[in-house]
């Protein structure tokens, strides 16, 4: 392959700043370096987000890090970064990418920054359900992401990539659990709507099983040097919401997952190597099994280690490409309704907001009286997406918390051999149940920041990231042959559908 020299001339100024030489005419081809930036919390206390109600933390349990990697061929360069955060706006990430690109001339719509998903980490989100964003911590980290994506570029060396997926069926389940058929519960707008809820306890008898599939694969993108002597980077997938920890600031099971990797695959070799475990469609799942008894004395190292092994197993199994993959990458951007109160609505949040004066909200009812006030002044929201192929793997980015049925889909649909997906990349914009998931209620379809967008808004980005693929591979979207819902679920469904028509006709729904 040829490299274009006159690209190269271009690029000197920043190369020059980052001290950093380009490959040579004879070495160019597929490129990849890697880097990991500490991004814990320089100033204490911070606010903490990921709980309904605000709160802050003095400590930091373990560093938080941004992992970062970035591919070159010919042609293309992709950063792809995986923070320690609950999750980031779109305009942090958006800061983050404009820093970055001046620094090394990647274009800010071939970057990717998605968030692990901890809910123990620094909140650069305002009003994440009731917490506020800490305003020294959304200062630092755009800069930090940027450096992390800088280090990664100067670091570009002769690489080859694997990859493999394999089933890990026993460390994520459905948490989102159908109560019997007559027994709804109370949302809180006071209304009984609820149908399914999240966590509903072990072996409880008022529910009858989860309301949705799970999306099981655990996925592996190996980067190691051209002549495989040195590995360089792991990127891993998987559909598990978090591990909670309490009393700090942690990175919680996927900064642990990532060290293990680490020291796995590189042991003590002094050669820099990044390992990240990025966050896969797990909405509605979660590590707990609700079908059998409490696990007594289980713990967030325990779990680490033993999906660690899985991985590390099926690490040693991968086959590398012999020449350049191919590397591709395509975004898309574009508007989505949310949900807005009715004047109804309205009416009860602007009388809880006025009791509630000037203080942070301290129950749930206040927690959606304020998010129904924001929502009406922010009726819609842009929406990032983005598909990446490198080779025969593709990986799509999506700024939402989504179901595991969605990830299934979008795996079974996908022209590409192998795909996995990214949750809460380039953005936070909630949680997005399909269509039909909205009728069994529960939390993730209460109208928030976290979960306000139209009931529609699922469908569209899965038809959109589908037409992305399609344009990378050339190739058209695979049949959905399968309906991932067993016959409990659908039943289920069609039931709450039904209740919830006769609600709107009889006029009680505000």
């Amino acid at each position: 392959m040829k490299c274009d020299l006159r690209k190269t001339r271009l690029m000197w100024p920043v190369v020059v700043l980052l001290c950093f030489c380009f490959p040579t005419e004879g070495e160019c081809g597929f490129s990849a370096g890697v880097a990991n930036v500490d991004i814990s919390p320089p100033t204490l206390p911070a606010i903490q987000n990921g709980g309904f109600l605000e709160r802050s933390q003095d400590k930091v349990l373990d560093r938080l890090s941004a992992r970062c990697f970035v591919l070159k061929s010919d042609e293309t360069t992709v950063a792809i970064v995986v923070v320690d955060s609950c999750m980031i706006p779109r305009d942090i990430c958006d800061r983050a990418k404009v820093l970055a690109s001046k620094q090394t001339g990647i274009p800010i719509d071939r970057m990717l920054i998605s968030s692990t998903h901890t809910h123990s980490a620094p909140s650069v989100m305002n009003l994440c359900l009731g917490t506020r964003s800490d305003p020294n911590y959304e200062r630092f980290l755009p800069p930090k992401l940027a450096e992390g994506i800088a280090r990664a570029y100067a670091s570009l060396e002769p690489a080859r990539i694997g990859f493999v997926t394999v089933d890990a069926p026993h460390h994520t389940h459905c948490r989102r659990w159908l109560r019997h058929p007559d027994q709804y519960a109370a949302d809180p707008f006071g209304e009984t709507t609820v149908r399914a809820i999240m966590h509903p306890g072990y072996q409880n008898p008022e529910f009858i099983g989860p309301s949705g599939p799970v999306d099981t694969g655990l996925s592996l993108l190996s980067i190691q040097s051209a002549d495989g002597k040195r590995p360089l980077g792991l990127l891993a997938n998987y559909s598990m919401h978090y591990f909670g920890t309490g009393g700090g600031f942690s990175a919680d099971y996927y900064g642990k997952f990532s060290a293990l990797m680490e020291q796995k695959i590189a042991g003590k070799d002094p050669t820099p190597f990044v390992a990240a475990m990025s966050q896969g469609t797990s909405g509605d799942l979660q590590w707990m099994d609700y079908s059998k008894p409490r696990r007594t004395n289980y713990s967030i190292d325990q779990y680490a280690g033993e999906l660690a092994d899985l991985a590390f197993d099926a690490y040693q199994k991968i086959d590398y490409t012999t020449g350049d993959p191919k590397l591709t990458m395509a975004e898309s951007r574009f508007t989505l309704d949310r949900r807005l109160p009715t004047p109804a609505r309205l009416a009860w949040a602007d009388d809880l907001n006025t009791k509630r004066g000037p203080r942070r909200p301290t129950s749930k009812q206040e927690v959606y009286a304020e998010q129904a006030t924001w929502i009406a002044a922010h009726p819609q929201e842009e929406i990032v997406l983005q598909t990446i192929g490198i080779g025969d793997l593709a990986i799509t980015a999506i700024p939402n918390e989504v179901y595991g049925i969605t990830g299934l889909k979008l795996k079974a649909q996908s022209p590409f051999k192998v795909t996995f997906n990214m949750s809460l990349a380039n953005g936070a914009a909630g949680y997005i149940p399909p269509p039909e998931q909205h009728y069994l209620g529960g939390y993730t379809t209460w109208p928030a920041r976290t979960a306000g967008l139209a009931t529609t808004a699922e469908p569209q980005i899965v038809e959109t990231l589908l037409g992305l693929l399609e344009t990378l591979s050339g190739q058209k979207r695979k049949p959905l042959t399968t309906d991932f819902y067993n016959e409990e679920q659908r039943t289920a469904i069609e039931k709450a559908k039904a209740d919830e028509n006769n609600r709107v006709n009889r006029g009680v729904m505000k």
